[in-house]
């Protein structure tokens, strides 16, 4: 057993990481392992949802151009509350060829990974930089990535921005280079509230909705009937754009007329689309929706939308060295489509090609119980050490 790899591991799994709450703890420790490795690093505050939170940026060897960006998240998804846990979430456990913990897949794992390889890494060997980039708030739709993707080329000073990203996200050490966008917003159905005695005075706000989410989705199985050929193989799953209903809240009471309802949405759209233009069509269809409810046709409800985030898809262009390096080193024959959106959408702005590839399994990823297999995750850093050789150090 590498006992590096297994203390960093498990330092990371015990930084209560979720979302909604501080990454900086896990970051400073991160920087502290790799800057006696000869790494600079900066850590870039920022403030999401009001929590204080940081990326990381660390990178070591020659100030040149044709490097290569190393990427992960820190942020983790919740675990209180969610049913099915048989383990304490914030432990490393290792049972049975099988490593459990909140974040061993998504993706804590493979930062463990990066953090042995940097270790063992000659930097006086570099002649192209490599630049680890370590985000927050990940998955509460990329946030991070978002600022820290057009600060790079500040942050770095002399070092020119890589012009390629490996993100080590859970793809069974498959490789992907694409995925679609995701687009959240939300619908809120204002009524005129009353005794439920007398229901034609009123206008029920969740009966309206029901007509919104009706309408919404008659639009959802024209999406799913549209499959260009193009994304067949690439997105064999769902080659088309795909819409989920996440949650409604509407009403106080029984006998009350409920005055108003909220529906959260998301959607995910082709690489290829313009991620709003969902969005803006179901504007279209609410805004001749009929607003009455079933009970009366003296009043009209109010039907509102307010688009809450947009994570930007990823396309990657094929043939790159680090598509070429990634397939030698995984023994992967090609490349396919993630069902997940990634921070390689926004790195894809700042003149970034991003391709996934991580030792967790999909499978595993936010799940009570989460883990990472032993031998997936004990070939990693062998793995990113000779990616690393051969993009930074080879003539």
């Amino acid at each position: 057993m590498n006992d590096y790899l297994y203390d960093v591991a498990r330092r990371l799994v015990a930084f209560d990481t979720v979302s909604a709450k501080s990454d900086r703890d896990a970051m400073e420790y991160i920087a502290g392992e790799l800057a006696p490795q000869g790494f600079k690093t900066a850590l870039q505050p920022v403030e999401l949802f009001g929590v204080s939170q940081a990326n990381l940026v660390a990178w070591v060897g020659p100030p040149r151009a044709d490097g290569l960006i190393i990427s992960g998240h820190v942020d983790v998804v919740p675990f209180d509350g969610q049913p099915g846990w048989e383990r304490d979430p914030l432990k490393l456990e290792v049972v049975d060829g099988r490593i459990y913990g909140r974040g061993t897949t998504d993706m804590k794992g493979f930062i463990a990974e990066c953090l042995d390889a940097a270790r063992t890494l000659d930097s006086a060997r570099l002649k192209r930089p490599l630049v680890f980039v370590f985000t927050a708030s990940e998955e509460v739709g990329c946030q991070g990535a978002h600022l820290v993707a057009p600060a790079l080329k500040q942050i770095l000073g002399e070092t020119p921005v890589p012009g390629l990203a490996w993100i080590g996200e859970p793809t069974s050490w498959g490789v992907s280079h694409a995925h679609k966008s995701i687009v959240s917003f939300g619908v809120t159905v204002r009524g005129i509230g009353g005794h439920s005695g007398a229901p034609a005075r009123g206008v029920n706000a969740i009966a309206v909705m029901a007509r919104v989410i009706e309408t919404i989705g008659r639009y959802q199985r024209e999406l799913a009937a549209r499959r260009p050929a193009e994304y067949a193989e690439i997105f064999p799953d769902a080659p088309h754009d795909v819409l989920n209903f996440g949650t409604v809240h509407g009403g106080i009471a029984l006998n009350m007329i409920a005055e108003e309802c909220k529906l959260r949405i998301s959607y995910r759209t082709l690489p290829d689309a313009d991620p709003l233009d969902v969005y803006r069509e179901i504007g279209h269809r609410l805004e001749a929706l009929d607003g009455h409810d079933y009970a009366g046709r003296e009043h009209r409800a109010k039907i509102e939308t307010a688009l809450m985030n947009v994570v930007p898809p990823l396309d990657s262009p094929r043939g790159t060295a680090l598509e070429a390096a990634l397939f030698d080193v995984t023994g992967a024959k090609t490349s396919g489509g993630a069902l997940y959106a990634t921070d390689g959408g926004w790195f894809t702005g700042s003149g970034i090609t991003s391709l996934i590839c991580g030792p967790g399994d999909l499978e595993q990823a936010h799940q009570p119980n989460e883990f990472v297999r032993r031998d997936a995750f004990e070939r990693g850093t062998a793995m990113i050490t000779k990616v690393v050789e051969r993009l930074c150090c080879a003539g």
